[in-house]
């Protein structure tokens, strides 16, 4: 499948479904101070998708996890563990985040979702060499569901 690329905020994206690269949750979410996605999503989303994510305990590297989108306008959030304890992605956690990812959005029917460049955040990967593995990934799958892949960029104001 191919995706569309748009640059721009994960949160601002005309989506069913987003994903969020999230890391083993060994952690209890309570004691981190979310960056990126995530932090965006518990400042306009609130706590609830976190509080449901802390209940499945520790993921394996590159599962994927269901919950609420919160007080943001999606059916939910997906959340990856696109990086692993020491906080750093790899080529391996960033592959298996998409499939994760991909086989929720094939079970529940969802028709459009919105990635994140997983990894390139606080997992310290190439921004451009992620993008290249999350579309590698994304042409070998097979998916009726619109599929967008969002590099950040802040608005200007």
């Amino acid at each position: 499948m191919q995706a569309e690329l748009v640059d721009g905020n994960l949160l601002d994206q005309s989506v069913e479904v987003i994903v969020n690269s999230w890391n083993r949750n060994i952690i209890p979410w309570w004691l981190l101070l979310p960056q990126g996605v995530s932090g965006a999503i518990k400042k306009r989303g609130g706590t609830q998708p976190f509080r449901e994510l802390a209940r499945h305990g520790p993921l394996p590297l590159g599962q994927a996890v269901l919950t609420s989108a919160g007080k943001l306008p999606f059916r939910g959030i997906i959340h990856v563990a696109g990086i692993d304890m020491l906080w750093r992605a790899s080529e391996y956690s960033i592959r298996q985040s998409i499939r994760g990812a991909m086989e929720i959005v094939r079970q529940q029917g969802f028709a459009s979702v919105a990635f994140p460049l997983i990894g390139a955040g606080s997992g310290s990967f190439n921004e451009a060499r992620a993008l290249e593995i999350i579309q590698d990934e994304l042409r070998q799958l097979e998916s009726d569901a619109h599929v967008v892949v969002v590099q950040y960029r802040r608005h200007e104001q």
